[in-house]
């Protein structure tokens, strides 16, 4: 069996110990080579050019030249799939981080560079070696796509689904501005969104849908009544789930365990909301790696919803709608720039899959 060629990484971080601590936690992996680090953005720029690597890990904050520079500059002139290594839990400066291109991020422990950084060394691993997977091409359209969506009309039938519930990883914060900004006005259904990301960051990326979409938008804490136009984005690290109370359907909060693969859980989102709502839930699986979502979607339809999976032609990465589609759960297969109309409308039943769902599942 050929042996796969090791993904190339530029290690960026101003702190020396940083540097070395990621290079080390890198290098681990027999399918990872470091070729360079940089301690400045200048510096940064230089390398990526010169080396040509596969993959650059980049802190935001760096003396001469910041990570959003490096980021702007970078993307025009050599685009290279880039990981946020970032300290700032719960800040703004990520979310900026994506929409400038970065493809994803890891939460540092600590600000400061301490021994406790190497807690990341098992994420960082796995999405760096997921990085084969990642099309750097998709990940710059969506970022010149951003502006442009944001804002414009969406038209079409007015027969919408009760509750919509959306899976998203990778790719997923600036897929889901780019659907959620494009609606001129909140819709008639609340949305419960299940994005991969850890502690301390959904609350600031509710905000950012709050102000830069119609839709009212917060970080779900449990106990929420699900009311039209409002966005609720499950807890990183945890689970969001419905129960019934009262006669009502309330949102409610689950914590991580061992045995869960993903956190927060699309499956579980997609699985309980099947359970209150049925025929009336649309289920969205947009860009990401991995499977969550396929067995939360194959609930939906087993409950009579109906599933849209991203296309592979939008995709950054088509991990996780590819699975649902080779399930046969998917009703629809469509580009990220089709998805509000359709979430506008009601889309078909079980029994209308096209060939272009047939044609993705191969």
């Amino acid at each position: 069996m050929k042996r796969r060629e090791a993904i190339r990484v530029l290690v960026i971080d101003d702190s020396a110990y940083s540097r070395q601590t990621i290079t080390r936690m890198l290098e681990s992996s027999p399918l990872v080579e470091v070729v360079g680090t940089a301690a400045d953005g200048e510096e940064a720029l230089r390398r990526s050019i010169e080396l040509e690597p596969d993959l650059a890990t980049l802190d935001l904050e760096m003396p001469r030249m910041d990570g959003f520079t490096f980021l702007r500059v970078l993307m025009a002139r050599k685009p290279t799939p880039v990981i946020v290594v970032s300290g700032q839990a719960g800040d703004e400066q990520v979310f900026k981080a994506l929409e400038l291109g970065a493809a994803d991020f890891i939460a540092k422990p600590m600000t400061r560079a301490t021994p406790e950084l190497a807690s990341i060394q098992d994420e960082l691993i796995r999405k760096v070696h997921a990085i084969r997977d990642l099309r750097i091409e998709k990940v710059r359209a969506r970022t010149q796509a951003l502006p442009a969506m944001l804002g414009s009309r969406v038209s079409g039938p007015v027969h919408a689904p009760r509750v919509v519930v959306i899976a998203s990883s990778t790719g997923g914060p600036s897929a889901l501005m780019q659907i959620l900004g494009a609606f001129p006005e909140a819709q008639a259904y609340p949305v419960l969104v299940a994005q991969h990301m850890p502690a301390g960051f959904t609350a600031g990326f509710a905000d950012r849908l709050d102000r830069l979409t119609p839709f009212s938008a917060s970080e779900a804490k449990g106990g929420e009544l699900l009311e039209p136009g409002r966005i609720l984005v499950a807890p990183g690290g945890r689970h969001l789930e419905l129960e019934s109370s009262g006669g009502k359907v309330l949102t409610r909060i689950a914590e991580d365990s061992p045995a869960d693969k993903y956190s927060p859980s699309a499956d579980r989102l997609f699985a309980s909301a099947a359970k209150h709502f049925g025929k009336d839930v649309l289920g969205v699986v947009l860009t990401g790696m991995g499977d969550d979502g396929r067995l939360g979607a194959l609930a939906v339809k087993q409950a009579g919803g109906s599933i849209i999976a991203e296309s592979e032609e939008s995709a950054v990465i088509f991990g996780m709608p590819k699975q649902v589609i080779k399930a046969g759960a998917a009703d629809q297969v469509l580009a990220l720039c089709d998805l509000p109309a359709a979430m506008a409308s009601a889309p078909p039943r079980s029994g209308a899959k096209t060939e272009l769902i047939r044609k993705e599942a191969k």
